[in-house]
């Protein structure tokens, strides 16, 4: 389905060196910002403790961490769950000694002089070597979903657009990472699962512009390379707004209305879809050109038929 056709091709390719600079630059500033400040890991990486209260009317926010910090918990990361009545306090191990016995009364008698309505609803503790065992696993996950990626272009199309999409998929990680450790945003395990959803996500639009480039290697027989991949991405643009803007539609109603849960899930998965974009058409594309890609590497060459006369006895 289509909105519009564009007409001409747009010379996507004419401008491939300043995007792929622009992208190298950003790249550099995400990996930096990993290096100097880290990320900042939440609860699920670090270990703590994970106090759920209710209370009869909406929470206000604010006054609960201004209570907490009063209590000597500075370091509590308090969010609504679910609905402005329930509550999600977090308290990294660092920040409390006695466990989550003790940790859980002294929240809940701050609360109580805040807030006679409050109610506990539960109490849970994640042990620093279950926090390492998350992270570990997380970080496995996302080696194995790359290798994944990586093999299934490799076995689809060919080297060049499997290394070029690993390389703009691996753009699209980093710089997620980089926005987080840059502004301190908490990383979790559902921000995690948003980094492992915006590689599948990008990927499929690499694969999209990709099919179009091999088809049109052997359609346009008289076009060069660069307007053979100008022409696909032109081409699927109407598909790429399409799709990449009802999905930003979903996301952003998770941003503003999912709550403090789905806060940075969807924030993740925003500047994923935006630098997706980015790098399937202005990143992994150019790159084609740089690898080398050309027509004779997907048409085989045909062999000359032998003489049936050569296979038998002469006389």
């Amino acid at each position: 389905m289509e909105f519009f056709r564009i007409k001409r091709d747009i010379p996507f390719m004419r401008y491939g060196k300043i995007t792929t600079a622009i992208s190298a630059l950003t790249f550099l500033f995400a990996v930096a910002a990993l290096v100097l400040r880290g990320l900042n890991f939440g609860i699920d990486f670090t270990g703590g403790t994970i106090v759920e209260v209710t209370y009869s009317q909406p929470a206000h926010i604010d006054q609960i961490r201004a209570t907490l910090a009063q209590a000597g918990l500075r370091d509590a990361t308090v969010q609504t769950y679910g609905n402005s009545h329930d509550v999600l306090i977090h308290l990294p191990n660092h920040a409390s000694d006695g466990g989550k016995g003790q940790n859980s009364e002294i929240v809940m008698s701050a609360l109580k002089k805040q807030d006679a309505s409050v109610n506990l609803m539960r109490v849970d503790f994640v042990g620093p070597e279950v926090g390492k065992e998350l992270y570990d696993n997380g970080a496995l996950a996302l080696m194995v979903v790359a290798g994944g990626i990586l093999l299934y272009l490799a076995l689809r199309f060919e080297w060049r657009f499997a290394l070029a999409a690993i390389i703009a998929n691996t753009h699209d990680v980093v710089i997620i990472l980089g926005c987080f450790a840059f502004f301190r945003w908490e990383f979790n395990l559902t921000v995690l699962a948003g980094v492992l959803a915006v590689l599948g996500y990008s990927v499929n639009e690499s694969v999209v512009v990709f099919d179009r480039i091999r088809e049109n290697l052997r359609k346009m027989r008289k076009a060069t390379i660069p307007e053979i991949i100008d022409n696909a991405i032109t081409a699927t643009m109407s598909r790429t707004m399409i799709t990449h803007g009802m999905t930003e539609t979903m996301v952003l109603a998770m941003f503003f209305f999912g709550g403090d849960a789905l806060h940075n899930f969807a924030l993740a998965l925003t500047i994923g879809i935006l630098f997706g974009i980015y790098s399937s058409v202005l990143v992994a594309s150019p790159l084609l050109l740089m690898l080398g890609v050309k027509r004779e590497h997907f048409i085989k060459a045909q062999q000359p038929k032998s003489d049936a006369r050569a296979d038998g006895a002469q006389v």
